[in-house]
């Protein structure tokens, strides 16, 4: 394994979450219909919409985890840039994220646009933390 900027990792994996939040701030509307949800299934017992803690928690131990992937892929290629780590990010997206995201919900009978809308995040989060990552160095 490449040495690893602890660091670089951190700041990646929380702007990666904030641009989960936009994503979804932005598409929640869409989102929710690719899922087949009304607003009432976003609603809590009280009435009021809620926002769940527990998938909060996942996406950011997530997060981490992929940009401490990602930061040890970078490594391995070369010297470590903010234009490697933006490709590393698309190439990773393009061979392992969409492909799963699309089989996964093809299987599931999901609409597209809730793979277009979910990969859409997730190429945006590997773009950023890619740039992130390259732009500490190694």
């Amino acid at each position: 394994m490449p040495p690893i900027n602890y660091v670089a990792i951190l700041v990646a994996a929380i702007a990666g979450w904030l641009v989960g939040a936009v994503w979804y701030g932005v598409l929640g509307k869409q989102w929710t219909a690719a899922m087949g949800w009304t607003e009432a299934d976003m609603k809590g017992p009280d009435g009021k919409r809620r926002m769940p803690m527990g998938p909060m928690v996942i996406a950011f131990i997530a997060q981490i985890i992929i940009a401490t992937m990602l930061a040890g892929l970078i490594g391995h290629i070369g010297p470590v840039n903010p234009e490697r780590g933006m490709v590393s990010g698309v190439l990773v997206w393009f061979g392992f994220v969409i492909t799963t995201i699309a089989v996964g919900n093809a299987f599931q009978q999901r609409k597209p646009m809730l793979t277009i809308i979910d990969g859409g995040h997730w190429l945006a989060v590997l773009v950023v933390q890619g740039a992130i990552i390259g732009a500490f160095g190694a």
